[in-house]
């Protein structure tokens, strides 16, 4: 499948497929490897083709499958050093790390990627820009202010896989604790739809093709909300872009490159 899609987003794990002709890779790894094996058999994408995986943060969602994908099944793991100094001590075992450096733009097969710092409570979470094709492709999850250096990351991108966390009432109104609460309103936490509606307003322009909201909340957010918050926004720039849900339990909207 040349293209990408998300095949899991949420606080339950998260994973996306991203593939070329002979490039074949996943950003993060946070569901088991069965789960990820099914869902891109349903695109058409064997896991024995997977050449690597790339690594956003260390926290459980994002690197539970990596037992099974980075030790056993020897899939090299693109991480910074903190961060894979950080999955081993979770793991106990390490996977075929390939080491980058945050901010320093690498090549792997079809893809040029950059990674870049976001604000997260992990070690040096990061995140991607993927060139390949002639596309710009921007993964942006898991950041609790989106500063800008991250909003000048994310420009002129074709696509873009954005967070849109929580409304910040509904966290407010909701039984978790206070520590949850201020974790999640915190600038280390995680983005609201309104923040993310600004900084899609910030990065936005004519070449925008296509938004995926990604990791919200069960709890504090809905996906009618974030759509409409989002829709507005683009609807008062006079946007064409289309917009979708990036899903927990099952494949979101699949972007072919063709």
């Amino acid at each position: 499948m040349l293209g990408f899609c998300p095949l899991a987003s949420g606080s339950k794990g998260n994973c996306i497929y991203v593939g070329t002709a002979t490039t074949k890779i996943l950003i993060d790894a946070g569901i088991s490897a069965k789960i990820i094996r099914e869902r891109l058999e349903s695109i058409g994408v064997s896991l024995e083709d997977i050449d690597a995986i790339l690594i956003t943060h260390e926290h459980t969602d994002h690197i539970k499958g990596l037992d099974v994908l980075g030790s056993k099944m020897g899939i090299p793991v693109f991480a910074n050093s903190d961060t894979a100094a950080a999955i081993y001590g979770i793991l106990g075992k390490c996977p075929k790390f390939k080491i980058f450096s945050t901010g320093e733009t690498f090549e792997f097969g079809d893809f040029e990627i950059h990674p870049f710092s976001i604000q997260h409570d992990a070690i040096d979470p990061v995140g991607f820009t993927i060139r390949t094709a002639g596309l710009k492709l921007g993964f942006c999850a898991d950041l609790g202010f989106a500063t800008t250096h991250v909003a000048s990351q994310l420009k002129d991108c074709d696509y873009l896989y954005l967070e849109a966390n929580h409304e910040p009432a509904m966290v407010h109104a909701c039984a978790r604790p206070m520590v949850y609460k201020k974790r999640v309103l915190s600038r280390q936490g995680h983005l609201s739809n309104e923040e993310c509606a600004k900084l899609l307003e910030q990065v936005y322009h004519d070449g925008l093709k296509h938004v995926h909201l990604a990791h919200l909340s069960s709890e504090c957010n809905s996906p009618d909300l974030a759509l409409k918050i989002i829709t507005e926004k683009l609807q008062s720039l006079q946007a064409k872009t289309e917009v979708s849900i990036a899903f927990q339990d099952r494949l979101s909207r699949l972007i072919s490159f063709l």
